[in-house]
């Protein structure tokens, strides 16, 4: 095992992942590595190396960006999500290890998990894929709002939406929802009657810490 005070959470968008994080940290008094927290090395990566993370960085015109069919968007949230899984491991080796406790929201897949963190310091956090298709555009998330007056401004907004719909339908299907399931690691159900304070007690008690 590599990282001993590591707290990693994986899994599907919307089930509160960041929330977690963020909340755990301030409870425990330890460091919050937040959604996409990789994106401050951004700026000094070579594309030749990271070419899926250096495609938004470089990209000139986003529209091409909500233009991808779903198969093209699958593969570069593949690529990328490997690359980011090499750079969250070289900055945990920076982070970890210094008398604090470590919260994750994480894109290193269950595989690698196993390898470098022991079990109960993993938790999987799922809510249902339709979700994560049906209410994309709720939040107030500056870059979604900002995807959404792209698709706006396509020649036919209704076709560019329901063609991002499709992509996001591709990396949030019930298949990749099962393989996070079936993953041998702790896992919790997005539940809308829960409290963000009794799903709190929840993430504590998977990672054995006091609430």
């Amino acid at each position: 095992m590599t990282f001993r005070d590591v707290y990693f959470i994986n899994g599907t968008a919307y089930a509160g992942k960041s929330t977690m994080v963020r909340l755990l940290a301030e409870k425990h008094g330890g460091v919050e590595c937040g959604e996409n927290y990789h994106n401050a090395l951004l700026p000094q990566l070579d594309a030749r190396e990271f070419p899926g993370l250096c495609y938004t960085r470089d990209l000139q015109d986003w529209h091409d960006f909500v233009r991808r069919t779903p198969d093209e968007y699958e593969a570069w949230i593949r690529r990328t999500s490997k690359e980011c899984e090499t750079l969250e491991l070289r900055m945990l080796e920076g982070i970890s290890g210094k008398g604090k406790k470590v919260f994750v929201d994480t894109n290193i897949s269950p595989e690698t998990l196993r390898e470098v963190s022991d079990e109960s310091h993993v938790l999987i956090m799922l809510a249902d894929p339709d979700i994560s298709v049906r209410r994309f555009f709720d939040r107030p998330d500056r870059e979604k709002q900002f995807l959404y007056r792209l698709m706006m401004e396509e020649p036919d907004p209704q076709a560019s939406l329901d063609n991002f719909r499709r992509c996001l339908e591709r990396i949030n299907s019930r298949e990749n929802y099962d393989a996070f399931l079936r993953s041998g690691f702790r896992v919790i159900l997005r539940d809308e009657r829960r409290s963000v304070e009794e799903t709190l007690a929840l993430v504590e008690e998977a990672f054995g810490l006091e609430g």
